[in-house]
């Protein structure tokens, strides 16, 4: 089986880029195909065989992804697939809209349908940056998105979603079927020593720092109750988010991925306030024997357990997170429980999950090729 990989595009390495380290430990030798990539700046994916689009010379320069978004349907359109089995695409923008050759079987993990061209529209052009002379650009760029969207739904054979919350989405929009497999928790989050609670000094939220997320309740709140807080990431809320902080908020910015267990098991519960389709990072902090607090929306509900590895607030505001906050201490959240719990969403499971779906489909797609030819002939 010849299998190619494809991403939308490698800028950082953030979650879904985690997703396909895990496509690659399955599948060593498989070539990377994505829109555009920045070098460097991809933990494991730097040693992969990683083909670009003709936009990466612009990339080079610009060094914003973001403002290529009108170009990148064709761009990604235009990759030479040719002579693969199977494509795997990991996308959660354009990589599903990848042109397969006849006889090539598309699976598409999906991590989201492009979420800024059905929904959240002006809360992305936020996040992402986009300049306001720029922006009615990518705002009929979107429209056309969506089209272009739905067409290429068509494109793909087998979907794969990384939570009921996005296989419901893709129900809703494409009007087709998936399978769910949970993004993975990597192993080195199952070995970091488990704290006591008494050994826990302090609140913590990780993510990138764009509108969204919602840190700025985080903050109100570590501000209200003078509550030590750590913040883990980087984006263009820092400025704002910093000039908002107490002096019990504590910015650490990048962390290394040999950090992050670390970090996560000194919190006394990690903050998630942002609603995420799936979302890894909770799961990170239960493997690290790590409590959550989070908004009550979206692929949290199905990796916390309600009261046993962490609780949930209703609404998006500072007085429903203090609430759930003071919920969270009248519980004895017990480490190994959670470490327990998030076992079910190890590495070693999500690799068996898809070996096994994507053999399997290619498997019965080449039988029954080989069925029709023969029938023919």
């Amino acid at each position: 089986m010849r299998i190619a990989l494809v991403a939308d595009w490698l800028t950082v390495f953030g979650g879904a880029e985690h997703t396909i380290a895990e496509f690659l430990t399955i599948w060593p030798e498989a070539p990377l195909f994505t829109a555009v990539a920045r070098q460097g700046a991809l933990g494991p994916l730097d040693r992969a065989q990683i083909h670009t689009s003709t936009l990466q010379p612009v990339y080079n320069v610009l060094r914003r992804h973001q403002w290529l978004f009108p170009w990148m349907p064709r761009a990604i359109e235009s990759l030479d697939l040719q002579g693969y089995d199977v494509i795997l695409s990991s996308s959660h923008a354009v990589a599903k809209g990848v042109i397969p050759p006849s006889r090539t079987i598309h699976m598409c993990y999906c991590h989201t349908p492009m979420r800024y061209a059905w929904e959240m529209e002006e809360e992305y052009l936020d996040a992402f940056g986009i300049p306001q002379l720029l922006r009615s650009i990518i705002k009929r760029s979107l429209k056309k998105a969506r089209r272009w969207d739905l067409s290429t739904a068509k494109r793909v054979d087998v979907f794969l979603a990384n939570s009921l919350e996005t296989q419901r989405r893709i129900q809703r929009i494409y009007g087709r079927e998936s399978t769910v497999i949970y993004p993975p928790v990597h192993d080195r989050f199952f070995k970091t020593p488990l704290l006591h609670c008494t050994e826990r000094s302090y609140y913590l939220a990780i993510g990138r720092l764009v509108p969204y997320k919602r840190f700025d309740l985080a903050v109100a709140l570590a501000n209200a109750r003078k509550l030590p807080l750590k913040i883990v990431g980087t984006g263009q809320e820092h400025a704002r988010l910093k000039t908002l902080a107490g002096p019990t908020v504590e910015f650490i910015g990048h962390a290394r991925d040999e950090e992050l267990p670390r970090l996560y098991a000194g919190a006394r519960a990690l903050l998630f306030p942002q609603h995420e389709d799936a979302g890894i990072v909770p799961l990170e902090a239960q493997a690290c024997g790590t409590p959550v607090i989070a908004y009550d929306k979206g692929g949290a509900r199905e990796t916390i357990v309600r009261d046993e590895t962490g609780v949930f607030f209703r609404g998006q505001s500072i007085e429903s997170l203090a609430e759930a906050l003071d919920h969270s201490t009248h519980i004895s959240f017990d480490p190994e429980t959670l470490r327990l719990h998030a076992r079910i969403f190890s590495s070693e499971r999500f690799r068996e999950q898809i070996q096994r779906v994507v053999e399997e489909t290619w498997s019965r797609y080449h039988m029954r090729d080989a069925e029709t030819r023969s029938t023919v002939a």
